[in-house]
């Protein structure tokens, strides 16, 4: 469907592009001809990606940044700009999850999961739109949100994502108005469930409530990546130029069948509640 030039002559800052749904859309956009810059808190997934960008004939360079502190964000635009030249797009895919009871999490619990989801998406855009409006040139930012701020009905047991997700899309909205006149577009995809490496362990508390949640499916299934990075490409690229402030929700119609991705939770029993939070806070071991 889309022809391999189409990201020609961009260059991606990609937030969170070591795994996940930030690897899958990294190594899309890349073979549409994009040049990437990773950034994460992790070396090594950057640098396994980047060397597989590499190695496909593309362009990547990456660098380790915490999103949460603005003065590291604006030093990966410098090292992005320093490798790669300007930089043009912004994807913000870096974020942080986890279910829990609420009356469960502490204050740092909560403030870690905004700061890298709503903090971190402000900091990255203001970054480079500052830039860019200062050079009058136009500019593309696409934020990964979920499906439970896209409905606008939040979630149970996910509140912090919940709010800090809720608070991207607001700033979603708002700045592609504000931002219009500089010909800067922001855009934002709502996902509904997509098996990773590191969230979906943290998000799905056994192989049982994995099952049930793929029972309970409109389309019996989950997510595939390609499906979601072939959406985030349309998006970013000049065939979507019209297209300002606006959420795609891709998720089967899973949220239509019920909303709050993870409400089911009410189900489990304290028991398994306890076993899980353990294990977060041993760090799964």
């Amino acid at each position: 469907m889309f022809q391999n030039n189409l990201l020609a002559g961009r260059t991606i800052f990609l937030t969170g592009g070591g795994t996940g749904l930030g690897r899958s859309m990294a190594l899309r956009t890349a073979g549409l001809g994009a040049k990437l810059f990773l950034v994460g808190r992790r070396e090594d997934p950057l640098r396994e990606t980047a060397e597989t960008i590499r190695a496909a004939g593309g362009v990547c360079g990456y660098a380790t940044a915490d999103v949460r502190d603005f003065v590291a964000v604006e030093a990966a635009v410098a090292a992005a700009e320093r490798e790669l030249g300007s930089v043009d797009t912004l994807v913000n895919n870096a974020a942080g999850n986890f279910i829990a009871r609420t009356e469960k999490i502490s204050p740092n619990a909560f403030a870690a999961v905004v700061g890298i989801v709503l903090h971190g998406t402000f900091h990255c855009t203001q970054a480079l739109g500052r830039k860019w409006i200062a050079a009058g040139k136009p500019g593309t930012v696409l934020n990964i949100v979920t499906t439970y701020a896209a409905a606008n009905c939040g979630s149970g047991y996910v509140v912090p994502s919940a709010a800090a997700k809720a608070g991207v899309l607001a700033m979603t909205r708002s700045l592609a108005v504000e931002w219009a006149r500089y010909n800067i577009r922001l855009n934002a995809i709502a996902p509904g469930p997509f098996p990773t490496e590191g969230a979906w362990s943290r998000l799905m508390p056994s192989k049982e409530f994995e099952e049930h949640t793929r029972r309970t499916h409109p389309m019996k299934r989950f997510g595939k990546h390609e499906e979601l990075a072939n959406l985030a490409a349309f998006l970013l690229s000049d065939a979507a130029g019209y297209i300002n402030g606006e959420c795609v929700v891709i998720d089967g119609a899973q949220w239509l069948r019920g909303a709050g991705e993870f409400n089911d939770l009410a189900d489990l029993p304290d028991s398994v509640w306890e076993l899980m939070e353990s294990a977060r806070k041993t760090g799964g071991k």
